[in-house]
């Protein structure tokens, strides 16, 4: 008996002296052993043990729970982490992250998982990663956690919120932390107060928390839930009319970039011009060259290529204008039907010398770093390529205002616009004028291709999907004003975007045709009517 004694005090001896990490490690490898023995419900129970350990090496075993890569050894039920190697499975271990060699796959018994133990991963992968040292990786374990709130995941939320400094990184966690107090047998005054928090701050993603938490809510909670989503209703209508508006001015920004250089030319020479589309088309497949030059001999100067590449899409569209309109349009004034039919006939040939070249497929050109990503001012989402799109088209706007007002070539053309017959018996070379303004335009809608080709398919129909809506911000707008063109552009983009929710796409732009053609009946010069005497004859 003594001796019996005498090994139980030595063995308790030796635990009390064993390394307290080391007995954590037996810990930890006891509870990821006991997932190879777990049924599907209970799955959930051992998930949040494991979480509640707050182990490093646990986001690693929850990973290969979740991707199906954890296996338990048939002869001793043991858990290992696994990778595929030929037609066995490498073995790690899920403590020390050892290699403990391989094995055949009948060997092992794979960990079964379904839809619900893999969300028990995803909100637990969300409770240990909340206390990182990355602020990025906070972030996103706290929107996690948002979107998936468990309730014994609440503590671990709690805690984070003493530690977290950035403000946040901290309204999300206290959103989540409403979300997880509704659901949880907390009393009803911190449930009034997480309803307050969620009503306030929760956008759009509190609404299914509210409506979950309704349908269990006690007396005395619902009314608060009722009233917190009829707000959030009513609050996020305001933001989608906002938010629309944002999409009519970006859609209205595209339109003035690829109407912009068809409202001078239609203005100047009364040209009908199908093939101004293709030119918005060369000035994308330029942008696209510049970049693959770039990206194969000069990587250093990516985030410089579109600057590279605006010159060189005005230039080259501006030259191909040239001698489009020296070689054939010139022998067509006065025609307007054969100039339209001859315009697109060479907008069908550049479409097929495109689609030649570069075959029919689209091709990828890259955003730089300061036209990627979004922010989010309340409750609008605003992407960085569509607001540098609206001030590049503002700017190029202003370029051609300032050229046309404050430049001899301006005047000129002006004056051919106004009465070209005076102005050639005043000594101006129209054939000139005409040469250079179709160059002009053509080179602007270059420009313009550059700036689509970070929102939109580089292909070879690139310009047709905004040959006919160019054509109607023109007429809208005023032959050849420009300031008729911005208004047009912007006005058509946005009553676009608020028809497009409750009638489509298609019959949304069949409805502002309607409209145009109606307002045409009464307006046939546009909103803005050049004056002049020949233009008013």
């Amino acid at each position: 008996m003594y001796r019996i004694i005498q090994t139980v005090l030595a063995m308790l001896f030796l635990f009390a002296a064993m390394p307290q990490g080391l007995r954590a490690a037996e810990g930890l490898r006891n509870l990821v052993n006991a997932l190879g023995e777990a049924k599907l419900s209970a799955m959930d129970e051992h998930i949040a043990a494991l979480a509640k350990t707050g182990e490093p090496e646990v986001v690693a075993i929850l990973d290969a729970l979740g991707a199906g890569n954890l296996y338990a050894r048939k002869t001793d039920g043991q858990v290992f982490l696994t990778k595929e190697s030929g037609s066995n499975l490498a073995l790690i271990d899920p403590i020390s992250g050892e290699s403990a060699g391989e094995t055949s796959k009948a060997a092992m018994s794979k960990i079964k998982v379904n839809n619900s133990v893999r969300r028990a991963v995803r909100a637990a992968l969300g409770g240990l990663t909340l206390l990182s040292p990355d602020r990025a990786q906070r972030l996103k374990a706290a929107q996690s956690v948002l979107q998936t709130p468990d309730v014994d995941a609440l503590d671990a939320v709690e805690n984070a919120l003493v530690a977290e400094k950035d403000e946040a990184v901290r309204t999300v966690l206290e959103q989540a932390r409403a979300a997880m107090l509704l659901a949880s047998d907390r009393p009803i005054e911190e449930k009034k107060e997480a309803v307050r928090l969620l009503r306030e701050n929760g956008g759009r993603e509190a609404l299914p928390v509210l409506s979950a938490a309704l349908g269990s809510a006690e007396n005395g909670l619902e009314q608060d839930i009722e009233a917190a989503i009829a707000s959030i209703e009513q609050a996020q209508e305001f933001w989608n009319a906002g938010q629309n508006v944002w999409y009519g001015l970006s859609l209205g920004s595209v339109l003035l970039l690829a109407a912009i250089g068809l409202a001078i030319t239609f203005g100047v020479m009364g040209i009908i011009n199908m093939a101004h589309g293709e030119m918005v088309m060369l000035g994308a497949y330029t942008t696209f060259l510049v970049q693959d030059v770039v990206r194969t001999s000069f990587p250093h100067l990516f985030e410089w290529s579109l600057a590279i590449a605006l010159p060189l899409a005005f230039l080259f569209t501006g030259t191909v204008g040239l001698v489009l309109e020296r070689g054939v349009i010139r022998f067509l004034y006065g025609r307007p039907l054969e100039t339209l039919l001859a315009t697109w006939g060479i907008s069908l040939i550049l479409q097929q010398s495109v689609r030649t070249i570069f075959g029919p497929t689209n091709r990828e050109v890259g955003n730089p770093f300061w036209m990627s990503g979004a922010f989010e001012p309340g409750g609008l989402t605003i992407t960085w390529n569509r607001l540098w799109i609206i001030v590049f088209a503002l700017a190029v706007f202003a370029a051609l205002l300032f050229l046309l007002k404050k430049t001899p070539m301006g005047l000129q053309m002006r004056a051919v616009t106004q009465n070209r017959r005076m102005a050639s018996s005043m000594g101006i070379r129209t054939p000139l004028v005409d040469a250079l303004t179709f160059a002009l335009g053509s080179g602007i809608a270059g420009i313009a291709g550059v700036a689509l080709s970070q929102i939109d398919n580089v292909s070879p129909n690139l310009g047709q999907g905004y040959i006919i809506d160019s054509f109607m911000v023109v007429v809208f707008g005023g032959v050849g004003n420009l300031w008729g063109t911005l208004v047009g552009a912007f006005s058509l983009g946005i009553l676009n975007k608020f028809l497009e929710p409750y009638a489509g796409a298609v019959i949304g732009k069949i409805l502002v045709l309607v409209l145009i053609i109606l307002f045409i009946q009464k307006r046939p010069r546009g909103l803005f009517a050049l004056k002049g005497r020949a233009v008013e004859a």
